[in-house]
This record gives C-alpha cells, sequence and structure tokens, in this order.
C-alpha cells in the first residue's frame, strides 16, 4: 500500500516522540513521501529537530500497519468489533461490577483521545481502573509535585534554561533523549561561557561532555545527596527565610532530617568524593539562577517521589522557583504525557487536575459530565492493575497505543496475564507487537500525520498535531473508537462529539468549571473555540484565562494547598531500588554443564539516541537503525573479565523474572558492579532482548512508578559455538538461532546471529535467503580468519549474504549493507563481498555516527587525518553533527582518540 497525501501543501504538527513537543512541518510529496522539516515559529524547537524528528518521514510507510479491525486474529467489520468490546466489557461489569475492568491507555494518545477514555471510565463506568503508561516515566514527579505544590504543576518554561547561571542535570541523558533541549543548553552556553552545567547521574553518558562537573553517584543517592545541600544552603546563609516564612510551612523539620547528612556520611552513602560534592553545593549556593531538571533517573525508583522532594525542597528554602532561570524542572518522555496528566489519565487523579480523593470536586466532575456514576476510589495503578488481570479480577482490558509486554516490569507475568484474560481489546497502528498478539481484538487507529487534535509538553504547552495524510484502510480515530464503544454501552448522548474540536471545548469548560483560580489547570480563556479557531490554534501555554495566561507559577507563593503554602517533605530514610542476589532457585535453573563465571550486578535500563519506547515507530526506518542496530548490555571492564566475557561477545542476564542474550559493549561509562541495557527491543526485532523481562516490579510506595531503573541480574558468558552477520533483501520468515537481532537497512534487513548449537551452514544460508537452492549459493573460506561467506545473487543484484565464524565476524555492518543497493557485482565484486571487504572506490563508512547525514566512524576518522582537529571543523567537511548535534559528543571521542594515538 502506499501513503496516501492529503493535498494542501505544508502542515504544522507536533513531534509524536518525547515530551519536549517540537513542532513540525509535513510537506506531502506527490510520489506519496512526506519531506520533514522543524518549524521555525514553535517556541519549543524553533526548528530544531533530533535525528527521530527529522526521520519522522522514513517511518511513515504503510506495510506494516494495522488497517482492518481483526478479531481472534481474523479480519472482522467495524460493527463486529465494536459491538463485541461493548458486550464483553457491558457483560463482565453486570456480572462481577465495574472493578472488574480496566483501561490501560498511553502518553501517545492525543488529549482529547485521553480525556473521553477517562470520562467513560470514571464517570460512566464508575471504576478508576485506567492507568497509562505515563505510570512508568513521570508519575514519581507528580506525586512530589502534588506533595509539595498541592497541584502537579511545573513552575518554569524553557526560556528559563537558556536564562540560567547553573543548570542541575539529575537522572537525565538530555543529550539523547531530549536532544533539542539539550541544543537550547548548548547554545546558551557557547553564547554565554559563565553558564555552569552539573550532571549527576550513575554512568557516563554523552550529556557529560556537556558538563563542568559529573557526579557519577551512586544509585538511589538523589535524595540525599539533595538532602545534604539544603543543610550546606542554610549553612551558607542562602535559605530565603522570607520566603520560607510567608509561602511554605515544615521547613524545620525537612531541615533537622537534613543536617543528619554530614558531609562524611554523605560521602560514603553517594560514593563521591568530598571535595566533589562540596563543589556542587558551593555552586548551587552562589548562582542564583539555579534551574534542576530530572527525569527518568529520578522517578523509576522505590523512592523516586522522595528524591523529588529532596530536589523540591531545596528550590523552596531559597525561592529560587517561578522566576526567570530559577526552578526545579521535570521533563517527560512521551508525547503527551501531560496532557494526560491534565485529563487525569492516572488511576489516582480526576480530570482538569480535579482531585479523586475530594467529594466535592467528584461532584463537580460528575455534575459537569451528567454521569450516572463517579469514580469513588483510586483505581488500579499499572504494576497493581497487570496482576489483577493475572490474578482474575480484571477480566476485561483495553489497552490503548502501548505495549507493556515489552515496557512493563516483569514483562512474561504481563505476557502471562494477557493470556489468561477473558477478554483483551487492544487499539494499535501497528499490524504486530508483543502485546497486540495476545489481542482477542486488534482495532486499528489512526497514526501521527493522521490524527487531529492537541498535545501538551513539558512546559506546559498546548500544541496541535494536523492531520496530513489519509487515514489508511479502515483506520480511526481513538476518541472515535471510544465514543462508538460509549455508544453501544447506553452513553451515547454524553459521547455524541462531532470532532476533537467537541472534546476540546468540553475539556476546557471543566477546567473552568468552579476554578476561579482555585486550580492551577485553567483553559477558561480558549473555551467557545469553533472548529476554525481549533484548527488556527497556535502553541499556547496554560493557563489560558479571559485575562490571560501566565509564564510561571510560585515566585509570590500561591500555592494550591489549603491555605496556599508549599509544604517541605522529609525524605522517609534509605531505601534502594537494588533486591538481593540471585535467589537460589533461580540459580539452579542455570544449567550446570556451564561452566562460566555467575556475576551478580545491578541492571540500569535506559534509552539509545535513535530509537523510541518499543521502537514500533523508530524500528521502520533504516537511518536510525543505522547508529545502533542491536540490543546490547554496557558492562565495566572489571565486570566482563570477571564473568569471562570478550568485547562483541554475547552476554546472557537473567533475574528470577526472565533472561535476555544481548551483544557485550565493555566500557568504562558505567560503574563497576552496575550494568546498562537498552529497552527499545521488542519481539518482532530480537530473539531475546525484551529487557523489562528481567525487572522486578517494584514500585515507589507513593506514586507506584516501577524501579525500571534497580533490579539485580545475574551476567555470565553466552557459550556462543558460532556467530554470524548477514544481509538480505527480505526480511527473512524464520532465523534458526537462539540469539538474532534484525534491523532495517537501505534496500533491506541486517541480521546479527548467535547459537550455542551447531549449524549446518548451506541449510542456515538457504533458510535466511527464502530458500536459495544450491545452484544460487557462492561460498568463500578464510582459511587465516576462521570466517566463512555465503552469497545468494539474482542476476547482478545481491539477494543476500552471510559471513559466519567461531568468533564475532568482523565485517563493516554498513559497507556490508550498501552492497544490497548495488547494481554491480561482477566476479571481483562478488569475491570481496564473500571475504568481507571493499575496494578503495567504496571506502569502509564505519558504523554510523550522525544519522542525519548517515556519516560513519571511519569517514570521520579520514575527515581527522585530513586536517580536521575540531567539531566544527569534521561538520564542515562531512556535515556530521551540523544538523541534530545529537553525535557531536561521539566526534568529540574520535578526535579525543586519534589525538592520544598520535601522542602515543
Amino acid at each position: 500500500m502506499s501513503v496516501e497525501p492529503v493535498l494542501g501543501g505544508t502542515v504544522k504538527t507536533t513531534c509524536p516522540y518525547c515530551g519536549t513537543g517540537c513542532g513540525v512541518l509535513a510537506t506531502p510529496r506527490p510520489d506519496g513521501t512526506v519531506a520533514i522539516a522543524g518549524d521555525p515559529d514553535h517556541p519549543a524547537n524553533f526548528g530544531r529537530l533530533c535525528s527521530k524528528g527529522a526521520a519522522l518521514g522514513e517511518t511513515l510507510g504503510l506495510a506494516d500497519r494495522l488497517v482492518h479491525p481483526r478479531i481472534g486474529g481474523a479480519r472482522a467489520s467495524w460493527d463486529e468489533a465494536l459491538d463485541l468490546v461493548a458486550r464483553r466489557f457491558s457483560e463482565t461489569i453486570a456480572a462481577h461490577g465495574p472493578d472488574s475492568v480496566a483501561f490501560y491507555v498511553s502518553g501517545q494518545l492525543l488529549t482529547e483521545d485521553y480525556y473521553i477514555a477517562n470520562k467513560l471510565m470514571k464517570g460512566f463506568i464508575g471504576s478508576g481502573n485506567i492507568d497509562t503508561n505515563s505510570r512508568l516515566c513521570m508519575s514519581s514527579s507528580v506525586a512530589g509535585h502534588v506533595r509539595a505544590f498541592g497541584a502537579d504543576t511545573v513552575p518554569g518554561t524553557y526560556e528559563d534554561l537558556e536564562h540560567a547561571d547553573l543548570v542541575v542535570l539529575v537522572g537525565s541523558n538530555l543529550a539523547w533523549c531530549h536532544p533539542v533541549l539539550y541544543q537550547r543548553i548548548a547554545a546558551a552556553k557557547a553564547a554565554r561561557p559563565d553558564l555552569r552545567i552539573v550532571l549527576i547521574d550513575p554512568r557516563r553518558t554523552a550529556t557529560a561532555d556537556l558538563a563542568d562537573l559529573h557526579l557519577a553517584l551512586a544509585p538511589d543517592a538523589d535524595a540525599a545527596l539533595f538532602s545534604g545541600l539544603l543543610a550546606f544552603l542554610d549553612e551558607a546563609g542562602v535559605v530565603n527565610t522570607d520566603y520560607v516564612a510567608r509561602h511554605t510551612e515544615g521547613f524545620a523539620a525537612a531541615l533537622d532530617a537534613a543536617r543528619a547528612w554530614t558531609l562524611p556520611r554523605l560521602a560514603r552513602r553517594t560514593g563521591l568524593a568530598a571535595d566533589q560534592i562540596l563543589s556542587f553545593f558551593r555552586l548551587f549556593a552562589v548562582r542564583e539562577k539555579v534551574v534542576t531538571v530530572y527525569s527518568q533517573g529520578v522517578n523509576q525508583s522505590v523512592c523516586g517521589t522522595d528524591k523529588v522532594n529532596a530536589i523540591l525542597n531545596c528550590h523552596l528554602a531559597t525561592g529560587r522557583i517561578g522566576r526567570e532561570g530559577m526552578g526545579p524542572f521535570s521533563v517527560t518522555g512521551q508525547p503527551n504525557a501531560m496532557g494526560g496528566r491534565e485529563v487525569g489519565g492516572l488511576a489516582n487523579m480526576l480530570a482538569a487536575h480535579l482531585r479523586l480523593e475530594d467529594a466535592a470536586h467528584r461532584d463537580l466532575a460528575q455534575g459537569f459530565w451528567q454521569s450516572p456514576a463517579i469514580a469513588a476510589k483510586p483505581g488500579l495503578k499499572a504494576v497493581d492493575l497487570f496482576r489483577a488481570v493475572g490474578a482474575g479480577r480484571i477480566k476485561a482490558l483495553w489497552i490503548m497505543g502501548t505495549n507493556p509486554v515489552v515496557s512493563m516490569p516483569e514483562a512474561d507475568g504481563v505476557a502471562d496475564a494477557l493470556r489468561r484474560c477473558p477478554f483483551v481489546a487492544v487499539s494499535d497502528i501497528m499490524a504486530r507487537t508483543d502485546t497486540l498478539d495476545l489481542a482477542h481484538v486488534a482495532l486499528p487507529a489512526a497514526g501521527w500525520g493522521e490524527k487531529d487534535g492537541t498535545v501538551t509538553n513539558s512546559e506546559r504547552r498546548i500544541s496541535r498535531q494536523r492531520p496530513f495524510l489519509a487515514r489508511p484502510g479502515e483506520a480511526r480515530p481513538d476518541w472515535w473508537i471510544i465514543a462508538e464503544v460509549a455508544r453501544r454501552m447506553g452513553f451515547g448522548e454524553a459521547f455524541a462529539y462531532e470532532g476533537p474540536a467537541d472534546i476540546f471545548d468540553e475539556h476546557a469548560r471543566l477546567s473552568a468549571a468552579g476554578n476561579a483560580g482555585s486550580r492551577d489547570f485553567d483553559l477558561s480563556g480558549l473555551v467557545g473555540l469553533d472548529p476554525a479557531g481549533y484548527e488556527s490554534l497556535a502553541p499556547v501555554q496554560w493557563p489560558v484565562t479571559q485575562a490571560g495566561g501566565r509564564t510561571r507559577f510560585f515566585a509570590e507563593g500561591g500555592f494550591f494547598h489549603p491555605g496556599g503554602k508549599a509544604r517541605f517533605v522529609v525524605p522517609e530514610g534509605e531505601q534502594t531500588s537494588a533486591t538481593g542476589l540471585i535467589s537460589p532457585s533461580a540459580r539452579g535453573e542455570i544449567d550446570r554443564s556451564e561452566r562460566h563465571l555467575l556475576l551478580t550486578v545491578r541492571l540500569n535500563s535506559g534509552r539509545v539516541r535513535d530509537h523510541w519506547h518499543t521502537m514500533t515507530r523508530t524500528g521502520l526506518s533504516a537511518r536510525l537503525s543505522g547508529h545502533i542496530a542491536e540490543p546490547y548490555a554496557e558492562i565495566h571492564p572489571e565486570d566482563a573479565a570477571r564473568a569471562g566475557l570478550r568485547e562483541a561477545e554475547i552476554v546472557r542476564l537473567r533475574s528470577p523474572h526472565g533472561e535476555v542474550l544481548l551483544r557485550c559493549l565493555m566500557t568504562d561509562r558505567v560503574r563497576p558492579g552496575e550494568i546498562f541495557a537498552p529497552m527499545h527491543w521488542n519481539g518482532p526485532f530480537a530473539s531475546k532482548a525484551r529487557i523489562d523481562a528481567l525487572v522486578e516490579a517494584r514500585v515507589d510506595p507513593v506514586s507506584g512508578q516501577p524501579a525500571l531503573k534497580g533490579s539485580r541480574v545475574s551476567i555470565a558468558r553466552y557459550p556462543a559455538a558460532w556467530y554470524g552477520f548477514a544481509v538480505l533483501r527480505e526480511r527473512p520468515a524464520t532465523i534458526p538461532a537462539a540469539y538474532h537481532a534484525l534491523a532495517r537497512t537501505e534496500g533491506g534487513w541486517r541480521v546479527e546471529l548467535a547459537d550455542a548449537d551447531g549449524l549446518d551452514p548451506i541449510e542456515l544460508a538457504r533458510a535466511l535467503f527464502d530458500g536459495a537452492g544450491d545452484h544460487d549459493l557462492s561460498e568463500c573460506r578464510d582459511r587465516t580468519g576462521g570466517t566463512q561467506g555465503f552469497a545468494a545473487f539474482e542476476g547482478k543484484r545481491l539477494r543476500g549474504a552471510l559471513w559466519l565464524g567461531a568468533a564475532p565476524v568482523a565485517v563493516s555492518r554498513l559497507w556490508a549493507s550498501l552492497q544490497l543497493a548495488s547494481e554491480r557485482h561482477d566476479a571481483l565484486a562478488r569475491w570481496r563481498l564473500l571475504a568481507g571487504r571493499g575496494g578503495a572506490d567504496r571506502p569502509d563508512p564505519g558504523a554510523i555516527v550522525c544519522s542525519c547525514f548517515k556519516v560513519g566512524a571511519k569517514d570521520i576518522a579520514r575527515a581527522i587525518a585530513g586536517g580536521c582537529d575540531s567539531v566544527a571543523a569534521v561538520g564542515a567537511a562531512t556535515k556530521a553533527g551540523t544538523n541534530c548535534g545529537s553525535c557531536r559528543s561521539e566526534i568529540k571521542g574520535i578526535i579525543d582518540g586519534q589525538s592520544l594515538r598520535q601522542i602515543a
């Protein structure tokens, strides 16, 4: 199927990736492709895009789309599918009560979708059982805001990052996870070299290259560090006593608790040298304009809410909040995590920042909706929700726009729970995901470029997502699907929307109801937008009242607790996300015939630069897969030596909950005793790499957010008998290897392979080359290097090539992938291909460093050898690093490495 463009030229829309909320210009072309550019007028990015955003046009193909409803895997009509969902939910509620059903939704839904899903569950079904994958990324921040401010309020704005004199980044790899914000800070530092940046993160990430000070603290020591900072600020005389007295309460108790963190105790807990701690404390004390940016490294912890409040305590104590260049700043990981918070998408919230625990607020929401019921208590948060599914208490579940079989902790247990659930409906855009494979009903949703609505970014800015493509097949907007189910359940009058503009207006009216300044979230100034006004809505930061908006909160107090004061919160003592050693039963599962060392370490999960969430979108782009194409584990060389691992071998990670196989990457970016592994790889792209299958489902007791960065796992060398690498024109139907990882590449696919069992190389080649016969295969053996090459051709075009060896195969992946596009495979080219060696006419570009311009490490090395001695010079020669800038730290690393070799 081809993409059908919507006529009308360039459309202004918003990026569907992280919570930065970048404006995008999308221009459909007559050939069905779409040109993507940053919107220079959007106040979040001013025209900048990261590598993922720049490649959005490459993710719009329809080959892997879900375009028709399915029941039991068979195509069905919309009426059949919607009737079945409505009937099964209605019957379950009638038999077992409203708490026997649940929705699990997503920060990738638009606000309008989110709003009516929450309205249906909490106001018409009458249960709180709607939670969101945003529970996994920012619910500890929400809980910390509510404890301190009385509402889930982000006080500041992105401009504060550029006005600050000190930016503190806590648990945030901004360079890879929020690249446009990183670029804004980098530009500010270039303009004002006195701007100081501190990175607080156990792992040395790409963001550290911009930092003046990197504090590689022990995991989960953040609350201790900021408690120690609070005591230091008091001793240094920089507490704003007037602000504290007028606008806060509980300071004395928080300070008493903080004073217990003496410098020696703090050094022991954080693992930092005393002089490092004092350097940070002094910077914070003397520079009034401080912004503290925090993200998943803070939130994804069993003590995440305490970490958030320890940070907020320091800003409240100094009055550094709500003024230009000052304040705590939570940055979110999804395009509409903030919008979901606005509409009550979390199980413990109501819409419009109404409090579910407040009877008056419940009455207000029910009266506004004219609903037959209202949830009287919080519903099940994500981890407990899936436990209830597994235990049989949730008997009907609707999952919208998310992939919990990959992203939830104890992911194998989530899969088992879905298999046992009597009824599972899934709304998605993809024809196959790990979660959709377990659905009784699959509902084809509209995707980015087809959807129409709003999202809210991390600085409270509402932006429009506008359609520029026709919906493929029978795909429908999420709001329409939800409204149709609601109508079939008997609630049609309350869900009779003409379009997203109607829903947005209702959302705005509810925000204004009974408000008059008593709640932070207020869109009363947007009430009454007609469809034309909604269509032309420019990016706007809430609150938006009839009198105008406001950029920042709390400079003059005005908090949302009764009495209007903020509250200091005492962190409740030391906790750690890391559990004990691997259980004896799990050890017993390890094959006793394996004579490999077993080492127990702490697993830190996270993201890579060019992929996002569970890869259902970014995995469609060959360009984005060029940077990092397979799942891996960063392991400190000391730990690798103890486990008997060598570079690029396969490592097996195990916990009591699951097992994965990953490529070993030895690096000192991680501390000894800790490893890092990305969370993106799913079943369609790797044989055994779903990282969250390992993670124990421990949660923060306040927020319910799981500690995705703190489980204990064993590492051991996987006893591979052989390794392989292949490039293929077509995706193989089967891959007979225990370890495999697929990635799209120009013209086809690349595949990494390994197995502990012996193999018949001819049979493997036939399987990968789609049944090629002996007469189609060419073979070459390198007896000195111990490698073996196979290839199949159709005329002079390569059908597929495979290289095998007893050790990881040393073939340039990018060079090999480029051979799929070649039409010139004569006898010499075939020999070079089988030998894995490029000719002088096509030099090996090396591993991709710059995804924007497809520049490889060896391209950069050649530029350096030619006299380029700076990142700027390399950019001028190769274009690398001149677009999104996310690769500049890697370019600098190559330059530094070349310089060290010259000195040596």
